[in-house]
């Protein structure tokens, strides 16, 4: 019997989510965009993605409402992609996935997210222990962890060893 392509039959929250964000490569680019990675020459250049599966992603994502796309560049015709309400949401689910991969696969942390405010270190739930609130994601800094390559050969990956907020667009240096 062949493998079903969706979870028709199954009645749960779990699996319409996966309807959506189930997909190999999605949620990377959902993180990529929390991260303030915008273009698509930036997703394909830090995923190492394929063109057809990067385009098709964002293409679903868009549609589902988890990502904007915003014309940033007229001739020739450039958009970027923007987290919305929706896709923002997803931040406690992709950082719980990242601290669980970190504890059961026994890696050194690659980024640190702290309270931009206090610049203590978020707690496993986006907490903030030293003000005892959750920090908003726009609240979020990120900056370069233990286990971070200190000379990475893409821009947006280093890009990322600059310390900024989730949600800001991030700039690359130009290659």
């Amino acid at each position: 019997m062949a493998l079903g392509k969706d979870y028709a039959t199954q009645e749960c929250s779990i699996a319409r989510a996966l309807e959506i964000v189930g997909e190999r490569w999605t949620l990377l680019v959902m993180r990529d965009a929390l991260y303030g990675v915008r273009r698509y020459n930036d997703f394909l250049v830090h995923l190492g993605i394929p063109r057809a599966v990067l385009a098709a992603r964002l293409q679903t994502l868009t549609a589902e409402g988890l990502l904007e796309k915003r014309r940033y560049q007229q001739s020739p015709p450039r958009d970027e992609y923007v987290p919305t309400e929706r896709g923002i949401a997803l931040w406690p689910v992709l950082r719980s996935l990242g601290l669980w991969g970190r504890e059961h696969f026994g890696r050194k942390p690659l980024r640190l997210f702290r309270h931009a405010d206090c610049g203590t270190e978020l707690g496993p739930y986006g907490e903030c222990p030293a003000c005892g609130t959750t920090v908003p994601v726009p609240d979020v800094l990120m900056e370069p962890g233990p286990g971070a390559d200190p000379d990475p050969a893409d821009p947006v990956s280093r890009a990322l060893l600059r310390p900024k907020r989730l949600l800001a667009p991030l700039e690359p240096d130009p290659v």
